[in-house]
């Protein structure tokens, strides 16, 4: 018998070699290298990569160049495709409910970057109590008036996140592991609201109290971490950030549009808020020009999770996905079992 198909998506792999052999062992494989959307879509009409049964996307900088998986480009996919493998936590740039009707698993690869998101969010958290972001450009600005502004007057308007209180949106992998840290190594006090509640013996191992309700957690914590999925909509608006303590922190690590930028802009101009820290971006790469002029704000250029090692973990949890599904019939990583039902079988 020949061997399935499996089409990989963007550049040659670059660490995990002994196992892409084993992929290679396991697969015909067929290569789209960063065709755009349209050459994708033409490709996939004429069924130019034959009856593949899996996709692989190693890297989240290439292989995405057809732009978003909705039901137009899924649409166009063969009847045998059954697994999605791809780098990177985040899928909303997939519409991964259209897959599974199509019986397409889609995994994603949160788990090989969750230290280095964690870390992330663990700076952001700190430069939200310290103002580091302050400190920093004024440094860099090579201007001693500058310099001697952060340096007479930060200590004044800022804390140690000792004994404070955070309150974390999605108690997944990243937040749990952000959790720990600020648990263990600030004493921070951890709260969380979720669509289900952590067993208990996860909760006790960093103290967490569970709400249920986002409204009631939001006026218990000194600091907010925005660590969950996007669901379509806006998180956090200008009604959620007034329930917030006057003063509170605002950090996401998770996806822009997740926040209405707007709406923080304002909260933190009126004092609502007191400092926020973002990873990501509401109209990514654009970043808001008021959010970047202000000194209590830090911002990174969605580099939380980008390190060598998450890299690595990335090439190498996809492959591991796909093997899986093809000698188990069970992906690893699946993020859309939910909505699967008996199509989804080699």
């Amino acid at each position: 018998m020949s061997k399935p198909i499996l089409l990989h998506l963007g550049d040659d792999i670059k660490w995990n070699h002994e196992l892409y052999k084993q992929l290679q062992s396991k697969f015909t494989i067929k290569r789209s290298y960063s065709m755009n959307r349209a050459d994708f879509s033409k490709a996939l009409k004429a069924n130019q990569f034959g009856d593949f049964v899996a996709m692989y996307r190693p890297f989240w900088n290439t292989g995405g160049e057809m732009g978003n998986w909705d039901a137009e480009l899924i649409s166009l996919l063969p009847k045998s495709c059954k697994i999605y493998a791809s780098a990177g936590a985040g899928f909303d740039w997939v519409d991964t409910k259209r897959l599974a009707e199509s019986g397409i698993i889609y995994c994603n690869a949160a788990a090989a970057c969750t230290e280095s998101v964690a870390d992330a969010g663990i700076w952001l958290i700190l430069s939200t109590f310290r103002l580091f972001s302050w400190s920093a450009t004024a440094a860099h600005s090579t201007s001693i008036p500058a310099f001697q502004d952060a340096n007479r007057n930060i200590a004044a308007v800022t804390h140690n996140p000792n004994n404070f209180t955070l309150g974390i949106i999605g108690l997944g992998k990243i937040g749990y592991r952000i959790a720990q840290k600020a648990h263990d190594s600030f004493d921070m006090k951890i709260l969380y609201n979720d669509i289900r509640r952590m067993p208990k013996d996860i909760e006790d191992t960093i103290s967490a109290t569970y709400f249920e309700s986002l409204d009631a957690m939001l006026p218990e914590a000194d600091c907010v971490l925005v660590a969950t999925p996007f669901a379509g909509d806006k998180l956090m608006d200008a009604p959620h950030f007034r329930k917030m303590k006057k003063g509170a922190r605002l950090v996401n690590i998770a996806r822009g549009k997740l926040i209405d930028e707007p709406a923080l802009v304002e909260a933190l101009e009126s004092g609502q808020l007191g400092a926020a820290g973002l990873d990501v971006h509401y109209d990514e790469p654009k970043v808001d020009a008021k959010l970047a002029g202000m000194r209590n704000v830090q911002l990174l250029a969605h580099t939380a999770g980008a390190s060598i090692e998450s890299h690595i973990g990335f090439e190498r949890l996809g492959m591991e996905n796909v093997i899986g599904f093809l000698e188990t019939g069970k992906a690893v990583t699946p993020v859309n079992l939910q909505w699967i039902g008996e199509k989804a079988r080699l």
